[in-house]
């Protein structure tokens, strides 16, 4: 197999048809540009130069391996240029990780606006728990993600990560239309049945510890990720649900009410990476928050 250095010092001697100019331009000696074309015919096992005076002339089989090696020389300059956009730009892969009510009000259209401002950007995209997404990040497969830690169960996250909170606020108790209520005091919930995230998530725990703090044990018989079909429960008359106010929708058959004591949530942005387009995502959910 040819040596890619040896590839790239006989590009250079194709291109200037002379050794003398060909070490200039690598910042190399004479001598040193002649052992590498020497090595590299070894490899060939043919000559590939033959010398006319102070120039050189290409063989046939130079001729053939000098294009070649002229494009890989081209690609791999184009390689270096990218690499060095990637850091200084807002381009390249950017891997997202985001719980469920993030991802559909903050990150899909921070990533839409990105996408259009920036079009070298490739944004992939992972839903979950938090506790997961932190975990993918912790081991570098995932370079941002967008997660939630309430007040009630705060959100460990793992040692060496940046943490920036985005938004902190309030918790409403969703409740049927025809509930008269002004305020729901989680202290008489007793009888409620309940509709919320599945066990393991910060949502699932966070009301549990809630209810719990108030001296309820809460009846939970609907494990659902998405609040929109929460609110559908509600609506239906199933349940009553914790609804963060950037999961609120406005559902006619679904009043939200303020709860006693106050519950909130803060959504936060953990990082892996300073890589540009991290932190063009981190504003381009602030704009969205701020609008």
């Amino acid at each position: 197999m040819f040596s890619w250095d040896r590839l790239r010092v006989f590009a250079a001697v194709a291109e200037y048809g002379s050794v003398t100019r060909a070490a200039e331009s690598l910042r190399l000696t004479g001598p040193g540009v002649s052992q590498h074309i020497r090595k590299l015919e070894k490899e060939a096992g043919t000559a590939l130069v033959e010398r006319e005076g102070r120039s050189i002339r290409l063989t046939p089989a130079g001729r053939a391996l000098a294009t070649r090696a002229a494009a890989m020389s081209a690609l791999a300059n184009a390689a270096e240029d990218d690499v060095a956009a990637i850091d200084t730009a807002v381009a390249g892969a950017l891997r997202v990780g985001a719980v469920a009510s993030a991802l559909r009000r903050l990150v899909v259209p921070a990533l839409a606006d990105l996408v259009r401002t920036y079009p070298l950007l490739r944004p992939e995209v992972v839903d979950g728990e938090g506790i997961d997404l932190l975990d993918r990040l912790q081991h570098r497969t995932l370079d941002v993600v967008v997660f939630e830690s309430w007040d009630h169960r705060p959100a460990t996250v793992p040692a060496g990560i940046d943490v920036h909170t985005l938004h902190t606020e309030d918790v409403h108790l969703a409740v049927p239309a025809d509930d008269g209520r002004e305020m729901a005091s989680l202290g008489d919930e007793a009888d409620s049945i309940w509709t919320v995230c599945p066990a393991g998530s910060d949502a699932h725990s966070a009301l549990v510890h809630a209810l719990r703090e108030a001296g309820v044990e809460p009846t939970i018989r609907y494990e659902v990720s998405d609040y929109s079909t929460q609110l559908a429960l509600v609506e239906a008359g199933l349940a009553v649900a914790l609804v963060p106010d950037t999961a609120r929708a406005r559902t006619p058959g679904v009043r939200y009410l303020p709860t006693d004591p106050v519950v909130t949530r803060s959504l936060r942005v953990a990082s892996s990476t300073r890589i540009p387009a991290v932190h063009a995502l981190q504003d381009a959910m602030n704009t969205i928050l701020a609008l």
